[in-house]
């Protein structure tokens, strides 16, 4: 019995990394298409199809997560595949605001603040850090 619990445990995984590296790829494809046409129609002096994207990607995991956690109850591959694999792939931004509010709703204020005040500071910190790092290699 304990081997068929692990191998079923260790096929789940695997499913599992196989559903974000598909949905992945699929997010990926979906935000390359909608940055293009984007930039297309409206130029690139302002990253609009980055901010489209990343409104989009955030409505969108509102959306799966509302709809999956109070209305209907879903495999957890298939929330796995929606939101860390296409999402994920589309948007990270969209996990990091969906893990904010959720710091917000569950009264962790100060956890949410931190959140999102240290990736804000620390992602455009490192950002430009990488980009003065790579000036000199």
């Amino acid at each position: 019995m304990a081997v068929e619990s692990k191998r079923t445990t260790v096929v789940n995984s695997m499913t599992n990394y196989i559903l974000v590296f598909v949905g992945g790829g699929l997010g990926a494809t979906a935000r390359y298409w909608l940055q293009g046409f984007i930039y297309a129609e409206s130029g690139t002096r302002f990253p609009y199809g980055t901010l489209a994207v990343n409104i989009l990607g955030c409505f969108v995991i509102g959306l799966i997560m509302s709809s999956m956690e109070e209305r209907f109850l879903v495999q957890p591959s298939i929330r796995i595949f929606l939101t860390i694999g296409i999402l994920g792939g589309f948007t990270t931004f969209s996990s990091f605001s969906f893990e904010t509010i959720s710091l917000f709703r569950d009264g962790e204020a100060m956890y949410a603040l931190a959140n999102a005040l240290g990736s804000l500071l620390l992602c455009l910190s490192c950002t430009w850090l990488g980009l003065q790092l790579g000036k000199l290699v």
